[in-house]
């Protein structure tokens, strides 16, 4: 038995007092509309309206029943609005997680639009290396990220990838600074300040063998990821990193940014979430992080974003 459309009918003929008018009101015609509540005192086992053939008049317990029907198919309809709102993507809660060398003001901007979209949504938000959001991902612990490509994606759907291009952090004394943009082969001697290998393999070794073929073998590697501590390496010892031109302040007393010549080193990330699981929220997300990035690269004048959709990790380059 449906009890929520019988329920409807009894709170119908209830404030109708008429059989005939609780049909049309409800939609339906008198006879189905009397069986069911027939149906309904038999369920119950409570008579719930005495009939006559000139009216119809609600019993004491029907009359102890209609506030209960009421209630009961009120949070039916409150839990169905709840259910659109989820599958809307407006309310619910989504685990999400953005890279740690994602710039500050980037951040802020995905959350704020986020905010201002969804405001409905618990959105549980982490700072993940790739290769923990790619164990998050497989294991469902998150719903949605942002990745670094290369990488492998078997399992997963992807948005547009956004390409940055990185380039060279070093002293403002140093004499490759003083060009508007420095070549690769230029920091030779120089040690380069990198993520560790474990966040990223694929990226670390695909940045260090396109530095190599063009023409730059870093006197050391160096591990290291918090802006701090990179500016620490820097102002201490002969060491750069490469990062995109908005994860530097302009202001620096001490050091600079400066493009590479020929552009060689992309900064490669797209938002990912596991295949056939991608619910409203979850693409709500990516196409936010998706928008904050397109918009990054436009201000740093960087290369537009690539359709994508499924494409094997092999197809992804630094």
């Amino acid at each position: 038995m449906d009890l929520i459309r019988h329920l409807q009918c009894f709170v119908a003929v209830a404030e109708e007092s008429h059989f005939g008018r609780a049909a049309q009101r409800l939609g339906m015609a008198q006879p189905p509309l009397s069986q069911r509540i027939q149906r309904l005192e038999r369920e119950l086992g409570v008579r719930l309206f005495e009939r006559t053939s000139r009216q119809v008049t609600i019993t004491k317990g029907g009359t102890l029943l209609l506030d209960e029907a009421r209630e009961i198919l009120a949070r039916s309809e409150a839990l169905r609005a709840t259910a659109r709102r989820i599958q809307e993507g407006r309310t619910g809660l989504l685990r999400a997680a953005l890279p740690p060398d994602l710039a500050g003001d980037t951040v802020a901007a995905i959350l704020a639009a986020f905010r201002d979209r969804h405001g409905g949504v618990e959105l549980e938000l982490h700072e993940l290396t790739t290769a923990d959001q790619l164990a998050g991902l497989a294991s469902h612990d998150l719903d949605v990220g942002l990745i670094r490509h290369p990488c492998d994606v078997a399992g997963l759907e992807l948005g547009p990838v956004q390409r940055h291009e990185l380039g060279v952090l070093l002293l403002r004394d140093a004499p490759a600074a003083r060009s508007g943009t420095v070549p690769l082969t230029a920091l030779t001697g120089y040690d380069l300040i990198l993520f560790p290998r474990a966040q990223a393999p694929a990226v670390h070794d695909d940045l260090l063998t396109t530095c190599a073929r063009h023409g730059y073998t870093p006197a050391a590697v160096r591990h290291g990821q918090g802006s701090s501590f990179t500016r620490g390496l820097i102002l201490s010892s002969r060491a750069v990193a490469f990062t995109s031109r908005d994860a530097h302040p302009a202001q620096d007393p001490d050091i600079i940014w400066r493009p590479l010549t020929g552009a060689p080193l992309t900064l490669r990330h797209s938002a990912a979430w596991p295949r056939g699981r991608g619910d409203a929220a979850a693409l709500a997300f990516a196409d936010t992080v998706t928008e904050a990035l397109a918009a990054t690269a436009t201000a740093g004048g960087d290369l537009p974003p690539t359709p994508l959709h499924l494409r094997p990790a092999a197809e992804y380059w630094i």
